[in-house]
């Protein structure tokens, strides 16, 4: 079998070159990602001490319990504000307009630009708006719903392309049964889309977990926990930057990004256990 592979490819040299190209991508992506993780381990974990998981972060222990706090916080509340808004946009795309319409296809153009604009320009849209327009200073507030602005045409396209998988003839069963258009997309639709729709959620929590750019001019830099929406707070990723920007403490930020990777793959693998179980189901 691997022998007629071979020589099929031998007759074919344009094949054989693609496979050598595709398998040397592989190989440099797959490298450069173990290459990346062990550095920051190796660098990381022999500075991870328990005064990095002090209650009160100070300038002596420089704690980052209030970071993972303020992390966990930016992650609930900016995917309570996109999820809900991100599906209803893409059930709006996909089961009430007309899908080759001029509109759709500005709004999927719009959608599709936003996604690919750097998190810096939206970072000082919401230190105009938010920060000095609206005077809500570097806030908690200020920082979500810029991230909500940032993951909104992620989860509104994952959502979008998931209901489109979804085939006619569950629709179509559903009407015959007498069911309407709400309760087919609530009942029939969106179960089947599910899968889908979690993977944009888990694309939304990596970006929110490590963004730092955005937030430096909208969330600030404090490094307590917030006491009101309006209070200024740092999470993980700005709390590395700042430790590594004062270049006083370079290992301890490597201890964070150590936490941080951590964080991340607990999140992406529990997120990724609840898409399949969701699944099956």
């Amino acid at each position: 079998m691997v022998m007629n592979k071979v020589k099929e490819y031998l007759r074919k040299p344009g094949s054989l070159i693609m496979l050598i190209l595709i398998l040397l991508a592989v190989t440099i992506t797959v490298a450069s990602m173990i290459y990346l993780v062990i550095y920051i381990l190796v660098n990381g974990i022999p500075y991870i001490t328990p005064d990095l998981f002090a209650w009160k972060y100070n300038t002596e222990n420089v704690s980052m319990t209030p970071a993972i706090i303020n992390t966990i916080i930016m992650v609930f509340l900016t995917l309570l504000l996109a999820v809900p808004i991100g599906i209803a946009a893409a059930i709006y795309l996909v089961e009430y307009s007309k899908r080759n319409s001029k509109l759709v296809k500005v709004i999927r153009l719009t959608t599709e630009t936003l996604a690919g604009i750097p998190s810096i320009v939206f970072g000082l849209f919401g230190f105009i708006v938010f920060v000095l327009l609206l005077k809500w200073g570097n806030s908690l507030l200020a920082g979500v719903l810029t991230l909500t602005m940032m993951v909104l045409p992620t989860i509104v396209r994952t959502t979008e392309e998931s209901l489109l998988a979804v085939p006619d003839m569950f629709r179509e069963g559903s009407y015959g049964l007498g069911a309407g258009k709400l309760r087919t997309i609530f009942v029939i639709v969106l179960p089947a889309a599910i899968p889908g729709i979690l993977s944009g959620v888990i694309l939304a929590i990596g970006r929110i977990v490590g963004e730092s750019a955005a937030l430096i001019f909208t969330a600030g830099t404090v490094a307590e926990v917030p006491k009101s929406l309006f209070s200024s707070t740092r999470t993980l990723a700005v709390h590395m930057y700042s430790l590594l920007n004062e270049g006083l403490y370079t290992n301890q930020a490597y201890a964070t990004a150590v936490i941080l990777l951590v964080i991340v793959l607990i999140i992406n693998g529990l997120s990724g256990l609840a898409a399949k179980k969701v699944g099956k189901e």
